[in-house]
């Protein structure tokens, strides 16, 4: 209408209708995100009303300390869904991290001798899920769905299904107990793991790679860029912080259990993928994953708070993360 207006001289006295507005800014709300920050305030808000202890300093440090987890290899696991991969072995890679961390530091009384084990042993399996998949041509989904199984196996047979128990005050410092500025330190990990992540996927030339390799990985090819190279570097990133986060849970437990983290991976994907990420690679931001993981978090204390039943806040929780996707969808 505005274009037959403007031929015919009047498109000054036009008028846009108060649907046409509305239609107007909704688009601009999708197309800038904010959709999800509005499902993350709503989420706020409401469980803020139905429990008195939710904005308490006590049980939001609790939020940031239980997301700590999910939001560290959630910053690696944005990487790999940009370059257009799935990484479902990270929960078990968890587990074997931190039992090879205990294992090593009981044998040697090392505790930063552990944690390289730890993290060296994460982004081994990264790079094993990495070369499989690109060199055999087999769908990453599949080769990680193997890895889970393969990495809780190896942790269940190497501790005989016992917890490792670990004594070194100064791994608990460092990865658990400690401080920095006030926080502790599993926060300071995050926070500094989150904005090594967002420099590197957003600013520079390795994460503009990683966003043309899962946009178009012919185009990359043409262009020059190792989209093999890219996509095992980023399997071996979000493994190895699979096993930083291996590092902060044992050091958290003063254990390293084999049957920890099961199905932690699902809680990882889902919370870059409310995030913004597109599943089909190429699109996707860090601080989208990281409020993806809060929103994750919130959702589990929350619904304790209210005094949810269990076997219901499972359900309930697959509804809310359904709803989010939607809003952040349309």
């Amino acid at each position: 209408m505005s274009k037959e207006l403007a031929a015919s001289g009047l498109d000054a006295q036009y008028k846009p209708s108060w649907d046409e507005l509305a239609i107007q800014w909704k688009d601009k709300i999708v197309r800038s995100g904010a959709m999800l920050y509005i499902a993350f305030a709503i989420l706020i808000i409401f469980f803020g009303l139905m429990s008195p202890v939710f904005f308490s300093t006590g049980n939001l440090a609790n939020v940031l300390r239980q997301t700590a987890l999910v939001s560290i290899m959630a910053v690696g696991m944005t990487f790999v869904i940009v370059s257009g991969e799935f990484d479902l072995s990270v929960g078990s890679n968890l587990a074997l991290s931190g039992v090879t961390a205990a294992m090593v530091i009981g044998a040697t009384g090392v505790w930063y001798v552990g944690a390289l084990a730890g993290i060296s042993a994460g982004a081994g399996i990264g790079l094993v899920n990495g070369i499989l998949t690109t060199k055999l041509r087999i769908p990453s989904f599949l080769i990680t769905l193997g890895s889970l199984s393969i990495a809780r196996g190896i942790a269940m047979v190497w501790t005989e299904t016992h917890a490792v128990l670990i004594d070194d005050d100064a791994f608990f410092a460092v990865f658990g107990d400690g401080h920095v500025l006030g926080l502790s330190a599993s926060i300071a990990w995050t926070i500094g793991v989150v904005l090594l992540g967002g420099v590197v996927l957003h600013l520079s030339v390795f994460g503009r790679k990683v966003f043309a390799t899962g946009g178009n990985p012919q185009a990359a090819r043409y262009s020059g860029i190792r989209v093999d190279r890219i996509k095992i570097a980023s399997l071996v990133i979000v493994g190895a912080l699979a096993g930083l986060a291996g590092l902060v849970l044992a050091a958290r437990s003063h254990a390293a259990r084999p049957d920890v983290a099961a199905g932690l991976e699902l809680d990882v994907i889902t919370a870059v993928i409310l995030g913004g990420a597109a599943l089909s690679g190429g699109r996707g931001t860090m601080q989208g994953a990281i409020i993806g993981s809060l929103i994750i978090g919130i959702l589990n204390n929350g619904l304790v708070l209210i005094g949810i039943d269990p076997s219901v806040q499972l359900a309930l929780k697959g509804l809310i993360i359904w709803v989010s996707v939607t809003l952040s969808r349309r």
